[in-house]
């Protein structure tokens, strides 16, 4: 049950009889009106913009849009759950609705209880999503900021999935270029090491100790034979190696954040060459067939050039037909493919898999490369797909304020195992997503464990605890009870009439218009805010009970409200741990 699609509906149906009156075009997009909470929760339950959007399509009938606003109020007014309708300002409306809707509310929560929220009809999404995330070059152990990526996109996949998508995790595995020959030299070093010699890491190579294992599993497999051999010779089977590798490392640190994806493509495949021409030869040439490649030379950058510019005749992609700044290179100029070239390859073979919205997570440093890529699918699809890109920002590890030292295994950063290891698998993925995906993060490893409201993931476990500890001491008071969700649907809710009830079940009710809102926007964040925020409500009604014996959840002498308390408590705890799900966050039963 979503009360905000459903009185959606309702108004939709009011605009219908008036335009049966002939008062209304009939072709009104009911796309345009939005149904939301009012930005003063002191005006009501819900508020719509409806008689403002269609004032245009009103004036020949309705003076100003006040006027439309006041029919539409008087109409809402005569349905059953609604209490008032106002007309405010120049003409929206307000809903102040009855308190048994939200008894109904609690009663879908209690019927559904994994399943509510998840969007139906016109609010669910359809369709193949493509959530590609990660993606870190296979040179070394994930540190925070790929931790970030990693958590923002599984979490978006999970809320994608729950809203009906068809969704893919995939990973693009950067294993073709230049780092991955330094990586390859690197663990020649490593193997060398492995083999006895004694090594100086020289500047350009990475130093970090974790190729030490890499070197060992060469060397386990190889013996000495690969000494005596020219880099020419080695590099292919160390590289392989090294990727293999680095590749198992990145998904023991993914596993230990519970994330896992469907799909590992390979970058170097699309530089094998079949028939002389690789994957990316073929998209160029397939571009340039329909006029969207040509030979040309591009003007030079505005401002102090670049000491990299060239002026040269290039292989060029009209970005610019597709809202790009500039048109850009697919060739470098030693003839060589570019990353963007690779790019367009590997985000082809996503569309000639079926996927219809392309979800993309990076760095905050890759910004500039959006325009560009956005452009590329616009052209292979020929508009028909869409290409997001999340930016996620950088994270700033801290611990009690203090910025925290690099780390020794890495080298010149702390990995993102290492933090998981310290403070757990819910504190990394809730405080990841306790911030938007585009502002920075300061993660500060000492705060992430207290057990205080500024604590936000401990708050908002310690809400489901504490609800599930109430529906202990119910047991304990009235062992009869039956407080299954299911039965608790039919316990007399009418009961529940304190104000701090009732804005309990207002806020389990804005739930689904959460998950449809947050899917639609791709923003998992929202969810970990709104969990925040009814962990409060929660919260704040429960320390009522401290100085008001009436108000607590369990009566030992009064079977009836206890019931019904228990039917609003369970409530929570099913969008609790259907919100925390959706983060991979665990809802415990118990806090020690």
């Amino acid at each position: 049950m979503n009360i905000f699609s459903d009185f959606h509906v309702a108004i939709a149906a009011i605009l219908d009889s008036i335009k049966a009156s002939g008062r209304l075009p009939e072709t009104l997009d009911y796309a345009r009106f939005v149904v939301e909470p009012p930005k003063d929760a002191a005006h009501g339950d819900l508020a719509t913009n409806a008689a403002m959007v269609f004032a245009k399509e009103a004036k020949a009938n309705f003076a100003n849009p006040r006027q439309l606003a006041v029919e539409i109020a008087a109409a809402l007014a005569d349905l059953p759950n609604v209490a008032e309708a106002e007309v405010a300002g120049p003409g929206f409306i307000n809903i102040r609705l009855k308190p048994s809707l939200y008894a109904d509310v609690l009663r879908a929560v209690l019927t559904d209880c994994e399943a509510y929220g998840r969007p139906q009809g016109r609010g669910a999404l359809a369709g193949k999503i493509n959530v590609e995330y990660v993606s870190a070059n296979p040179t070394g152990p994930m540190h925070v900021g790929h931790g970030r990526g990693a958590v923002f996109g599984d979490a978006l996949a999970n809320l994608l999935a729950f809203a009906g998508a068809e969704v893919t995790r995939e990973y693009y595995i950067n294993d073709a270029g230049a780092q991955v020959d330094v990586l390859a030299r690197s663990a020649f070093l490593r193997y060398r090491e492995a083999l006895g010699e004694t090594i100086t890491i020289p500047e350009g190579l990475y130093p970090g100790d974790y190729l030490k294992s890499a070197g060992e599993a060469i060397a386990k497999q190889y013996g000495r034979a690969l000494l005596d051999k020219s880099e020419s010779e080695w590099l292919e089977p160390v590289k392989a190696a090294a990727i293999d590798a680095m590749m198992a490392m990145i998904r023991d640190d993914l596993a230990a954040l519970d994330i896992t994806h469907e799909v590992f493509f390979s970058e170097r495949t699309l530089h094998e060459k079949i028939n002389g021409l690789s994957q990316i030869d073929k998209e160029i040439n397939e571009l340039r067939a329909r006029g969207l490649v040509y030979d040309g030379r591009l003007p030079p950058p505005k401002g102090q050039l670049p000491d990299d510019w060239e002026d040269r005749e290039q292989t060029l992609f009209r970005s610019t037909d597709f809202g790009d700044d500039v048109d850009r290179p697919l060739k470098k100029s030693d003839g060589s493919n570019t990353y963007f070239a690779a790019d367009i390859a590997y985000h082809k073979s996503k569309i000639d898999r079926g996927f219809t919205t392309l979800v993309d997570v990076w760095g905050a440093d890759h910004g500039g490369y959006v325009k560009r890529m956005t452009a590329a699918v616009a052209a292979l699809s020929d508009n028909k797909v869409t290409l997001d890109v999340k930016l996620c920002q950088l994270v700033k590890l801290m611990r009690n304020g203090e910025p925290v030292k690099m780390s020794k295994r890495a080298g010149d950063f702390v990995t993102l195992r290492e933090v998981v290891d310290e403070v757990g698998v819910d504190a990394v993925r809730f405080m990841m997503l306790y911030r938007k995906n585009d502002a920075p993060l300061e993660f500060d490893l000492a705060k992430v464990i207290e057990q205080s409201k500024d604590n936000a993931v401990f708050y908002v476990q310690y809400a489901h605890a504490r609800a599930k500890s109430a529906v202990r001491q119910a047991l304990g008071a009235f062992p009869d009870l039956v407080l299954s969700p299911k039965a608790l649907a039919a316990a007399p809710l009418d009961l529940l009439q304190d104000e701090g009830e009732i804005a309990l079940a207002k806020a389990i009710a804005q739930y689904p218009r959460l998950i449809e809102s947050a899917a639609t926007a791709h923003e998992p964040h929202r969810i970990a805010f709104y969990l925040y925020d009814l962990a409060s409500v929660f919260h704040s009604h429960w320390n009522k009970g401290k100085d008001r014996p009436q108000l607590r959840f369990v009566n030992a002498d009064d079977r009836n409200s206890t019931y019904a308390r228990m039917a609003l408590v369970v409530s929570l705890t099913c969008v609790l741990a259907s919100g925390s799900r959706l983060l991979g966050v665990s809802a415990p039963d118990e806090m020690r």
